[in-house]
């Protein structure tokens, strides 16, 4: 593939830290680039680097002539005097993009169309729209452009679930050729997943290069510290226990050759599941009791608009429940309703009188009245010692395990980023022991480390968990039940997860129903499909495909093995370096269609 553009020892510092040191990398036509790292780690600067906003202190940056690349970065760059339809289609005639399926496609996804836009219509001005109804705007802007190179910087904030999965596919459709490539900065694991074909980790100043999306980066990051030594205790490795929650999640994840399902196996040997849910059980109902908050035969409005009414929800002690929804159809507010923040227009609210309920919002400016003081002391406040289920952590231990070290604890509040502001409040929230805890948003502005750390608290935490997230992972990982509001004034269960609800929208978008139109909703099929399964004759022939190319895939990996161990030897040899990366590449691209004729085999052999 050719080079879009490629970056040899670049180094660049920010006062006195080191943000990248010599590194080397590239982006060629058909790669799809997920980059992830702590907050502060450097992410934004690398992509700024990419897009020539800036220069690195040392190193060179090569770009392809005539390359035209488009931004999207966390600043507000939008004109407020312009509408939307300026700032989105330009001076494009009407019958040249209401032509394209393109274009229909983006005004769809992200601004809901024209039946149904979810940013006021096309002739709406810029200036009176909210922050994320702008970054919507300045995000189909540069899908309609259309651009060789797309950098992305968080682009699935402020979008919902549907909204997420339809720039997933979006991304993944138009970015699969060989002139164009994508580079995005995310902490959404699920997206990373959907759409990246390579991860970059920024990490102390380099970059480490994996194949794949977040489970392929989670199992390479595990080995990779594996043999450099520097995990002692491997039950308390946050990267297994993420691994072997993968491995034993949906056969999506784990539909991987047997030579990488093994490798897995090696990593999480002797790993017990991410949760005890029995015993946690046992703990929520002996600190709770029977009773925990129920919403019986209640009506929800907000103004004159209804959003659920008359139904009845019964929190048990233990329930770990997602909620998903549209933007609008009032998931907030019915958090709000479950913690007695708002009353209900009709029904009853009744709540245990062992409950200690706590709500996390997405409103952060409860730390003002910390501002000028330290980290740890905002924490401390609420108590000095908290207990997780079976352990004991104090102040400072449990503010480690969301990302605050030694020394940022003794940072000034008032200092901190938005991220950690947030994670601050999540502190204090478990600080205080609560036995119901109700989270809005949890992951918003989180890293993936930090999204790691706080999904193995919960994992030991007991009690009853309500979620609101648009973060598809974080509620298959910390959920066991979710429920969704579809806009219709009712609250469904939803045995099938997220795609049972996508599917469900799809559905009443059909009939004309709910709060907007669904991004990328594609019709339906028409009835059931009646398919005969293979003949024994196929099923043995599949085997033998199979046993055919592991042995091919043991063969590779080799291979690879002897390439990696060149690489290091050759460290200092830049253009020996660049060969054997050249031989790598396409090991790798060799494995990729090894590993799809093995998926075609395994369907058919079951």
């Amino acid at each position: 593939m050719a080079s879009l553009v490629s970056v040899e020892r670049a180094s660049l510092a920010l006062g006195t830290a080191q943000v990248l040191d010599a590194v080397s990398l590239g982006v060629a036509g058909g790669d799809r680039i997920g980059v992830v790292g702590r907050n502060g780690g450097g992410k934004t600067t690398l992509l700024r680097v990419l897009a020539g906003d800036r220069d690195p202190d040392d190193g060179r940056v090569a770009r392809a002539n005539g390359l035209r690349t488009g931004v999207l970065t966390q600043e507000d760059t939008l004109p407020a005097g312009a509408t939307v339809r300026e700032a989105v289609l330009g001076d494009l005639a009407e019958h040249e993009w209401a032509a394209d399926p393109r274009v229909r496609d983006v005004l769809t996804g992200l601004l809901g169309g024209l039946e149904a836009p979810v940013v006021g219509g096309l002739g709406a001005e810029l200036g009176p729209l909210s922050g994320g109804e702008r970054r919507r705007v300045a995000l189909a802007a540069l899908l309609v452009a259309a651009p060789d190179l797309l950098l992305l910087d968080e682009p699935t904030n402020h979008l919902d679930v549907e909204g997420v999965a339809w720039l997933a596919d979006h991304l993944a459709t138009r970015f699969a050729g060989p002139a164009t490539g994508l580079v995005v900065i995310t902490h959404d694991r699920w997206f990373l997943d959907a759409v990246a074909t390579r991860t970059w980790e920024v990490q102390d100043g380099v970059v480490h290069q994996y194949e794949g999306g977040y489970a392929a980066y989670v199992l390479a990051r595990a080995e990779r510290e594996r043999m450099a030594g520097v995990v002692a205790d491997r039950r308390d490795n946050l990267l297994r226990k993420e691994l072997a929650w993968l491995r034993r999640g949906a056969p999506a994840r784990t539909s991987k050759p047997r030579f990488r399902i093994d490798a897995a196996n090696a990593l999480i040997a002797d790993e017990p599941p991410p949760r005890d849910d029995v015993e946690l059980m046992r703990f929520a109902t002996t600190r709770l009791g029977k009773d925990v908050v129920d919403l019986l035969d209640a009506r929800l409005t907000v103004g004159d608009r209804v959003l659920l009414d008359r139904f009845t929800w019964r929190l048990g002690p233990g329930d770990r429940v997602g909620l998903v929804g549209v933007n609008g159809a009032g998931k907030s507010t019915l958090l709000r309703a479950l913690a007695g923040e708002v009353p209900l227009a009709a029904g009853k609210r009744r709540q245990g009188v062992t409950v200690r309920l706590a709500h996390l919002t997405q409103e952060v400016r409860e730390l003002d009245a910390w501002a000028g003081r330290r980290v740890i002391e905002a924490v401390e406040d609420v108590r000095t010692v908290v207990r997780l289920g079976r352990k004991e952590l104090s102040a400072s231990q449990l503010a480690q395990r969301l990302g605050f070290t030694g020394p940022r604890q003794q940072t000034r509040v008032g200092d901190l980023s938005g991220g950690e502001r947030r994670r601050l409040q999540l502190t204090r929230l478990l600080m205080d022991e609560p036995n119901v805890l109700l989270l809005d948003e949890p992951t918003n502005d989180l890293d993936i480390d930090t999204l790691t750390s706080l999904e193995d608290l919960l994992d030991g935490w007991a009690g009853t968990l309500v979620v609101v997230s648009h973060d598809r992972y974080l509620l298959e990982r910390v959920c066991d039940r979710q429920l969704a509001l579809l806009g219709d004034g009712r609250l469904r269960d939803l045995p099938g997860g997220v795609e049972e609800y996508l599917r469900l929208r799809r559905e009443l978008v059909e009939r004309g129903e709910g709060v907007r139109e669904v991004p990328g909703a594609g019709p339906t099929a028409a009835g059931p499909l009646a398919v005969d399964g293979p003949s024994p004759a196929e099923v043995r022939e599949a085997r033998k495909v199979m046993a055919r190319v592991e042995k091919q895939l043991q063969r590779l990996a080799e291979r690879e093995d002897r390439l990696h161990a060149a690489m290091a030897e050759a460290a200092t040899d830049h253009e020996r370096v660049l060969g054997l990366n050249r031989e790598l590449r396409e090991v790798v691209d060799e494995r990729e269609v090894l590993e799809l004729e093995w998926l075609e085999a395994a369907d058919v052999a079951g």
